[in-house]
């Protein structure tokens, strides 16, 4: 996906449909080359074309797990490295399924003694090989697709710890704060995990934002802070404020933080 197409994406992501007119008079290309950028995230199932220009793939379908290992990569790994500035050596955490939280996972390496409770196969496979760590798999049934875990087994599991940190991902954050999903039975560990630690991180990338998904998890007010790669939209900062939740935005010039909390 090269950067146009990105900023296509992002476009038609907080407006839900883009025409080609405009989208051509907007980065000053022809309408065959908005058209061939189309064609092209349509086949991996980011948009869906419409008569005369783009708009939201489907709310209830997620997009490939091969496609969102890449899809904004460098921005979560900018979210990342700062979740990981934010846990303390000798931590217990939860991490839960998807792309953002392997990064996560990737950037707390270097950490010495956490203990990582996971239903995310990934997860466990990128840090296991840190001796310090003790790593917890919760039971369940495997997802082929991503190596998540989940079920009643996965949450029963998770309902017998009390860790420091809960660290999520989501795959959308509707304009009244709600944090929406695909998978029920994802949504149903996430929320487990939720009421089972005593701070909860949300990392989430700028596309979550006003993304279309069905399933719904909870509120952002139930978060502790909030890690994402560019300012909210404005009505979800007034969320974050009126709440006191912390928002940390890791963006490419800089890492910004606002509202912060004296428990983060």
């Amino acid at each position: 996906m090269n950067q146009r197409q990105q900023e296509i994406l992002s476009l038609v992501q907080h407006q839900g449909f883009v025409s080609i007119e405009t989208l051509a008079q907007n980065f000053a290309v022809t309408s065959q080359t908005i058209r061939r950028d189309i064609n092209s995230l349509c086949e991996q199932e980011l948009l869906t074309r419409y008569h005369g220009g783009a708009g939201l793939s489907s709310s209830v379908e997620n997009v490939e797990y091969a496609t969102r290992q890449v899809m904004h990569l460098e921005e979560k790994q900018r979210i990342a490295k700062m979740t990981a500035a934010h846990i303390p050596d000798k931590a217990s955490i939860f991490i839960n399924i998807g792309t953002t939280t392997e990064e996560i996972a990737k950037a707390l390496q270097d950490h010495n003694g956490l203990r990582i409770i996971t239903n995310n196969l990934n997860v466990a496979a990128i840090l296991r090989s840190n001796p310090s760590f003790e790593i917890i798999m919760a039971g369940g049934v495997v997802r082929q697709r991503d190596g998540g875990i989940t079920g009643e087994a996965t949450i029963d599991f998770i309902r017998q710890f009390k860790v420091d940190f809960g660290i999520i991902g989501i795959s959308s954050i509707d304009i009244d704060g709600t944090l929406l999903d695909f998978d029920y039975h994802e949504v149903r560990v996430a929320q487990a995990i939720i009421e089972n630690s005593r701070q909860i991180f949300l990392a989430a990338d700028h596309s979550k934002f006003e993304r279309c998904a069905m399933v719904r998890l909870g509120n952002i007010t139930q978060v502790d802070a909030l890690f994402t790669d560019q300012p909210p939209p404005a009505h979800i900062a007034e969320i974050l404020a009126e709440t006191k939740v912390s928002l940390f935005t890791a963006e490419a010039d800089s890492l910004k933080i606002a509202y912060p909390t004296e428990a983060i």
